[in-house]
């Protein structure tokens, strides 16, 4: 693959102690002395991974796409610029602000502004959330994954996937068309999915602990934040809810989501509803609030089957005592195919 993983996310907002208050508060990162009107936050070891900058318009944004190093991003820079993408050597002041060794950025099928580096920086100190959590599950997998809604579904997906090298995990076709994508042992690190403008979902951040995510979620309603309620995804299995930042996006708070492995083989998806839970989800991928006398939104109907094991860190769970009809007769179906 081309791309190894999301690095970093930069967002423009008027809002930037409204933002540092919600990347402090809510989310629990760290924030990182940065001068004039932008504001960066860690979530692991590297230097920074969000970025709010008061410098850019609301509204903008963009993804920092990580690469092995300084020949994967020529050739990358390359291909682009073979099928006809302008590609900008970004100087390095730009790298320095990106704490990167090199940066290039170009557009997508739909105008978004997107960037790919290499040597990403790694900080001299231990990353110390603002609030008490366990952390983040990023790594090789990155800062998390992202949804954005694009009016041109087909051209996108030769972009992501045979420029930028993503590989579809599932998808839906028409008359609902979305791609989940993976880059690395994450579920998907991008989704796309049609829409009649292009625009941010969410992004969505993972955390090692469900008892964090639980505490987010008393924090997010408390601010009346929640956008979407607490359910689990028929193909990630994330345990997540959904809540309003400062911009016109979500983030997803996010517990055991599942991995791909080696030589996964796209799987055609017939209802991306919930197992459980998620309600408003399907509401909030509209354009803004209905009328008052718009009937109310039909439930997208729940996959079959409706249950999946919880996916797990060796060692972040203990084992109980006693049986389990439902999991011993999973274990006994998958033995027999």
């Amino acid at each position: 693959m081309t791309v190894q993983a999301m690095g970093y996310f930069w967002v423009g907002t008027s809002k930037l102690d409204d933002w540092t208050s919600f990347a402090i508060g809510q989310l629990g990162l760290q924030a990182v002395d940065r001068g004039g009107a932008m504001r960066a936050f860690r979530m692991d070891d590297r230097k920074q991974r969000l970025i709010v900058d008061g410098g850019l318009t609301d509204g903008e944004r963009f993804f920092g796409w990580e690469v092995a190093d300084a020949t994967a991003l020529d050739a990358l820079a390359a291909r682009l610029e073979n099928a006809g993408v302008a590609v900008r050597r970004e100087i390095a002041t730009v790298a320095d602000q990106r704490c990167a060794a090199e940066v290039i950025s170009f557009r997508d099928p739909a105008g978004n502004r997107v960037e790919a580096f290499h040597g990403g920086q790694i900080a001299d100190e231990p990353f110390r959330p603002a609030r008490h959590i366990g952390g983040f599950r990023t790594g090789t997998q990155g800062v998390g994954h992202a949804v954005l809604m694009m009016p041109e579904i087909d051209a996108a997906l030769t972009f992501y996937r045979d420029l930028l090298g993503f590989r579809i995990t599932d998808f839906m076709g028409p008359p609902v068309s979305l791609y989940f994508m993976h880059v690395n042992t994450r579920h998907h690190s991008l989704a796309i999915a049609q829409g009649p403008r292009s625009r941010m979902h969410h992004l969505m951040m993972e955390f090692y602990s469900l008892d964090d995510v639980g505490k987010s979620y008393d924090i997010a309603q408390r601010e009346d934040r929640v956008a979407v309620k607490f359910g689990r995804h028929p193909n990630d299995f994330m345990t997540s809810f959904y809540m309003r930042t400062p911009s016109d996006f979500l983030i997803e708070h996010g517990w055991g989501g599942r991995e791909v492995s080696p030589g996964w083989q796209p799987v055609e998806l017939k209802s991306v509803g919930s197992f459980w839970g998620h309600q408003g989800l399907f509401e909030s991928l509209g354009e803004g609030p209905p009328p008052p006398d718009a009937p109310p939104h039909p439930p997208m109907p729940a996959p079959e089957p409706n249950h999946a094991p919880l996916q797990v860190i060796d060692g972040n769970y203990e084992r109980m005592s006693g049986v389990c009809p439902w999991w011993d007769a999973v274990k006994r179906a998958s033995r027999s195919i």
